[in-house]
């Protein structure tokens, strides 16, 4: 089994949407829900009971990986979206049973009670929906909490410091208005980072840089996730985001970033 081959760290990684640069579980769930959509608009048409049956089984198959992967974003949450969370799941929970049950009741040819049981599941899941959306824009969670300090830095170049204070490969941190970034130099390249993790917030600037994959990488101090300093892009979770790189510049010796 290719799961069964993957190291734990490198399983999570891939529930958490690493290698896509965004959290996976979203991605995941538009299948299920399509689905299940889908089937309840034709089990109110008539001649629709094959399609609207195999439209259910998608949705339910489906919903299995996606449960797994919210899952792996579930055990990277804080306690207080921990347990808006819970009644996330529990409410996906609830739908997904009574769609199984309404799956294996069109099979067996009761396709009124198949039907019902499927809005009944339609109506748990949207509810799971509407926990999902106040989990994900009301507390933040698995969302980017870094890229909305671009709206607090001012247009135009921002002087950071002089080349030749800048230190190699050694993490330093400056600020763009009020907004902390970090720098990073190596040879005459320097990045300069968001400093504020974009999982939980996290100070990168107090990371430890480490070479992951042949590029080096700060690591966060709070929950591990690996951003490249070469890119931004993320190499380890929890963190499903990519890290925001500022364009720079040197102008007679004085290093300077802007927005992207």
């Amino acid at each position: 089994m290719v799961l069964g081959t993957l190291r734990p760290r490198r399983l999570r990684d891939l529930l958490h949407g690493v290698t896509l640069g965004h959290p996976l579980h979203p991605a995941m769930v538009q299948v299920p829900v399509g689905a299940w959509i889908s089937a309840a608009v034709l089990d109110l048409m008539p001649g629709q009971r094959r399609a609207a049956t195999a439209l259910v089984g998608l949705g339910t198959v489906s919903a299995l990986p996606a449960a797994v992967a919210g899952l792996n974003d579930w055990a990277a949450l804080s306690r207080d979206q921990r347990r808006v969370g819970l009644v996330h799941a529990a409410a996906n929970s609830v739908g997904l049973t009574l769609y199984a049950g309404s799956l294996a009741a069109r099979l067996s040819g009761r396709h009124g009670i198949g039907r019902t049981l499927g809005w009944l599941g339609l109506s748990a899941a949207s509810l799971g929906a509407y926990v999902g959306g106040h989990l994900a824009y009301k507390q933040g969670a698995q969302v980017t909490q870094s890229v909305s300090e671009l709206h607090r830095i001012s247009d135009g170049w921002h002087s950071l410091t002089e080349m030749s204070a800048l230190p190699q490969r050694t993490l330093v941190t400056r600020h763009v208005d009020d907004v902390s970034v970090i720098l990073y130099r190596h040879g005459d390249e320097v990045t300069v980072m968001l400093e504020r993790c974009p999982h939980q917030s996290g100070p990168l600037g107090e990371g430890e840089v480490q070479e992951i994959g042949g590029h080096a990488c700060v690591v966060c101090p709070w929950h591990g996730s690996a951003f490249r300093l070469n890119g931004g892009e993320v190499v380890q979770g929890p963190s499903g985001n990519d890290q925001q790189i500022l364009p720079t510049r040197v102008q007679n010796g004085v290093l300077q970033t802007r927005l992207p």
